[in-house]
């Protein structure tokens, strides 16, 4: 997959193996890249290597509602993380545009004017609700009848609805905010992801953990011990409980992410850590005993030998 941070520079450098191509076209945040963005896109890139066609997504970086002045949103995943995703859906390029008060103004015929120009706009991918362009104006309707006008075709697919509830970033965020994990896994169709380098260990040790180092926009679960698979490129998976919270042993109030390996024992500082959580076990809590840290241990440890 190609990334490309300016629409200029989307088309493949060589014609497609497949002929002459026209874009198939997708926009959105896509945070998460949770199973309704999976299912959206999947057909897309279907439907466009049945053809000649090239599979894009657009897709905006910062977040939208930072520029638009709200409330900014917590991350489920950062670009680079959206681009692993993407890629392995078959995604053919991905188009990272900085959001900024000038896109926010940019009339929806002008936009899709650009589309056309830089990505021969032939297929427009989209959910029902999806608008486009300055003031909302580019809506379903518009599109298809500036379609009509200029010789591409709006595709809308209709939303995923898992447990009788639709899809979506607001739901997986909401279920992470209350710790429902497996909610969160079922809306994402896998296990929510944090991943950050592992930072030098403090002064005083909680309990012996590794703590992780993540993206400020990140979301962190609500506070709580969680069964974990902890990644690692050098040293492969393992087993973890993770503590979320401000580390009460001591008395702390700043959030932190620990992680305990459970079969591992070595110097991880400085390495990439990913966090799949699995289960969230309990609230945060303070460990007073080391025997009582080795039972955590042995219970998550049980706990994952059955999950897998």
């Amino acid at each position: 997959m190609r990334i490309v941070h300016d629409l200029a520079q989307a088309p493949p450098p060589s014609p497609s193996p497949r002929g002459g191509w026209g874009g198939y076209v997708t926009i959105g945040v896509f945070d998460g890249i949770h199973r309704g963005h999976q299912q959206l896109i999947t057909r897309m890139v279907k439907a466009a290597h049945s053809t000649t066609g090239v599979a894009v997504a657009l897709t905006f970086d910062p977040h939208p509602a930072t520029v638009l002045g709200h409330e900014p949103l917590p991350l489920l995943t950062t670009v680079e993380e959206r681009a692993e995703l993407l890629a392995a859906l078959g995604l053919d390029v991905m188009v990272v545009l900085h959001f900024t008060s000038t896109t926010a103004h940019t009339p929806a015929t002008a936009f899709v004017e650009a589309l056309i120009h830089h990505l021969r706009l032939t297929e427009l991918w989209a959910g029902p609700d999806f608008t486009l362009g300055h003031r909302r104006e580019g809506d379903i309707p518009f599109l298809r009848r500036l379609g009509a006008e200029r010789g591409f075709t709006v595709r809308v697919v209709e939303p995923l609805v898992w447990e009788g509830t639709l899809v979506s970033s607001s739901r997986v965020r909401a279920a992470l905010k209350t710790g429902d994990v497996p909610q969160a896994t079922g809306c994402l169709g896998r296990p929510y992801r944090l991943a950050g380098v592992v930072a030098p260990p403090p002064p005083r040790g909680g309990w012996e953990g590794t703590n992780v180092s993540l993206p400020p926009e990140r979301l962190i679960p609500t506070g709580g011990v969680y069964a974990c698979l902890a990644h690692t490129e050098q040293l492969g998976t393992h087993p973890a409980v993770v503590s979320v919270g401000t580390r009460p042993i001591f008395g702390g109030h700043t959030p932190v992410v620990e992680a305990h390996l459970l079969d591992f024992d070595g110097d991880l500082c400085d390495q990439v850590l990913a966090l799949d959580f699995i289960a969230r076990l309990r609230d945060e809590w303070a460990f007073p005993t080391p025997r009582q840290v080795a039972d955590c241990r042995l219970r998550i440890a049980d706990w994952l030998g059955e999950a897998r």
